[in-house]
């Protein structure tokens, strides 16, 4: 059988054999990340970890979003979704069984019941959304989790994202009580994901090993508790806020086998 394969490495290859641009991927997989950040984890000159995220701007797997709580900081995230179809662009250049649609991709199901928590202000939007598309995809896939949610000034699910929970993924929120972070910081968890720039520069303390992750997800800035007249304008940046979510969970799930699990005090 004879296949066409391109004379030069796929761009993402190419992008990614670079040890600098890599590592910065490799970090930016684990949260949001500024670029003094990166500076100290890679131990390189700022000049240079800005010269190889432009290359990975340039090439859409890297994007940037300024800070809601600091606008003098950006915090750079990467694109999971097009790393994905670069991959899958990369494997079938090599070898046409790598095609992901050659067949169906090995499930991954956690063993062992995993904890999570979203964390973000209000836990009116952007946290409860999270914690029921993640237990509704866990469902879907029969992985067992224990998610939560937690702001650091609670207030009531926000009639916006109630509405959009139930007209696009079929979820409703509207009976979620709220709770603050004083509520969960005694527990512990396998993964702490905060989604509010304000709470991961003051994140609680949280016991036992856990993974810590930031996605700095942008606030739809609905006024707290919502009203009837405003809701209607605020459905497409919520809309935007569940669907960055929903894909972010989608790529979350799979790691969870590889999550060392919380420990019970002895």
């Amino acid at each position: 059988m004879v296949w066409y394969s391109p004379p030069e490495p796929p761009p993402f290859v190419r992008l990614a054999a670079d040890p600098i641009r890599w590592r910065l991927l490799t970090e930016l997989a684990c949260g949001d990340r500024r670029v003094r950040e990166l500076v100290e984890l890679l131990g390189e000159s700022q000049n240079l970890i800005s010269y190889h995220l432009a290359k990975l701007r340039t090439a859409s797997l890297v994007g940037a979003r300024r800070s809601s709580f600091d606008g003098r900081d950006t915090y750079y995230h990467l694109n999971l979704a097009r790393c994905a179809r670069s991959l899958a662009a990369t494997g079938t250049a090599l070898h046409p069984s790598l095609d992901p649609d050659a067949g169906s991709a090995p499930e991954h199901h956690p063993r062992q019941t995993r904890r999570i928590v979203f964390l973000d202000t209000h836990n009116s939007v952007r946290s409860p959304m999270a914690e029921a598309l993640l237990r509704h995809r866990a469902a879907q896939e029969t992985a067992p989790v224990d998610v939560a949610s937690a702001g650091s000034d609670p207030a009531p699910p926000h009639p916006a994202a109630v509405r959009v929970m139930r007209e696009s993924y079929g979820l409703d929120i509207a009976g979620h009580q709220p709770q603050p972070l004083d509520a969960v910081t005694g527990q512990r968890f396998d993964m702490v994901i905060s989604l509010c720039d304000r709470v991961r520069e003051a994140l609680p303390t949280f016991p036992g090993h856990h993974e810590l992750i930031h996605w700095s997800i942008p606030d739809p800035a609905l006024p707290v508790g919502g009203d009837s007249a405003g809701d209607e304008a605020d459905h497409p940046a919520v809309r935007r806020v569940a669907a960055e979510l929903d894909e972010r969970i989608g790529f979350l799930l799979p790691t969870l086998d590889h999550v060392m699990p919380h420990r019970e005090a002895s």
